[in-house]
């Protein structure tokens, strides 16, 4: 009975209901605030490509259960698998990730997200790509990578980038929260519309004949609203985000930071400071870096160009080139073996000849 339970419980992970012309994508961890492990990845590729190429689908609804939309990648697995040897799990597990990321980015049909509780990382690339970003007055927020030695991946450089002024760089470096008011006021949302309302707002979704987008659009502004921000909130520092968040370096930044909390600074530029100075320093300078180029990139090139490093000849070491020949005492990876035929054929074509 508990095994059978337990086997039910993981493949109700992600829910897929729905009829008729629109589907709904239901994120169902909610004791683990619905984050991310393999097997909610692909279920949710799998059915999403099929809703894709279904000629009945129109509309695709991204939701959650629980007080959480998403927290992200399940960092639990991945650390668990990486400490038992099973390293090429985690490879296996990014490209599957990046690659739903960039089907929902890139979906040719409407996906409507209803972001309503916490939103970070991996939960942030599945729902902050699209024509539609629906948030609540229970959204919150945050790219907390770099306090924990990672980077703001799952194309986040690309709208982190995207934010007005050096706000991206804010919170990338920092890790710092935003309510659903916030979300909406920098760009990262597109609505807002109270808890209370969304079921009311998922029926009307139901409800209309055809999914235009000036049809969504209507429904979901008859739901909207325009929630106030406090004055002392961050977004209105913009001018001073800039000042400070616009540096070339993150040396740069945290020296701007220290100067100014020298003068009875804002308490949020206190706690910028804290936090970066508490976060990994590389994860840092690649966050920082990566935020800066994704203004010069499409979100197309982010998940697919590749990135050079080193990016010149005389940068490569011959320690990092011996890297390469070392052997791989691993179960997951085999050498490859050319089939025997193949290489007799090989040493008579090396033979020299008389």
């Amino acid at each position: 009975m508990d095994s059978h339970y337990k086997f039910n419980r993981e493949l109700n992970q992600v829910l897929f209901e729905g009829e008729s012309f629109f589907r709904k994508v239901i994120l169902n961890r909610p004791d683990k605030l619905n984050s991310l492990n393999y097997e909610m990845i692909s279920q949710m590729l799998k059915n999403l490509r099929d809703f894709e190429i279904d000629p009945s689908v129109k509309l695709v609804i991204l939701k959650a259960n629980g007080n959480a939309f998403s927290v992200g990648g399940d960092l639990v697995a991945s650390f668990g698998f990486l400490t038992t040897g099973h390293w090429s799990f985690g490879a296996r597990f990014v490209k599957k990730q990046l690659n739903l990321d960039y089907l929902i980015a890139t979906y040719r049909k409407p996906v409507i997200p209803l972001i309503d509780g916490i939103v970070m990382g991996g939960g942030a690339g599945l729902s902050l790509h699209g024509k539609f970003r629906i948030v609540t007055e229970k959204a919150v927020f945050s790219m907390p990578e770099a306090s924990i030695g990672h980077f703001p991946d799952v194309g986040a450089s690309h709208f982190l980038s995207r934010l007005p002024g050096h706000f991206g760089e804010y919170l990338g470096l920092t890790g710092a929260r935003l309510n659903g008011a916030e979300m909406l006021a920098c760009g990262l949302a597109t609505h807002f519309v109270e808890s209370k309302d969304l079921p009311l707002l998922e029926n009307a979704l139901q409800a209309l004949i055809s999914s235009e987008e000036i049809s969504i659009n209507e429904v979901i502004n008859k739901f909207s609203q325009q929630p106030r921000i406090k004055e002392d909130n961050i977004y209105n520092r913009l001018d001073m985000v800039d000042r400070y968040f616009s540096k070339d370096t993150v040396e740069e930044i945290l020296h701007a930071l220290e100067e100014e909390a020298k003068n009875k600074a804002e308490n949020w530029i206190i706690m910028a400071m804290k936090s970066m100075k508490s976060a990994s320093p590389t994860s840092l300078k690649i966050t920082l870096r990566s935020i800066i180029e994704g203004r010069m990139q499409t979100l197309k090139q982010y998940f697919c160009k590749p990135k050079w490093e080193p990016s010149k000849l005389e940068l490569v070491s011959k320690e990092m080139v011996d890297h390469c020949f070392a052997g791989i005492d691993d179960d997951d990876w085999k050498y490859l073996k050319l089939p025997c035929s193949r290489s007799n054929r090989l040493e008579e074509l090396l033979k020299p000849k008389l």
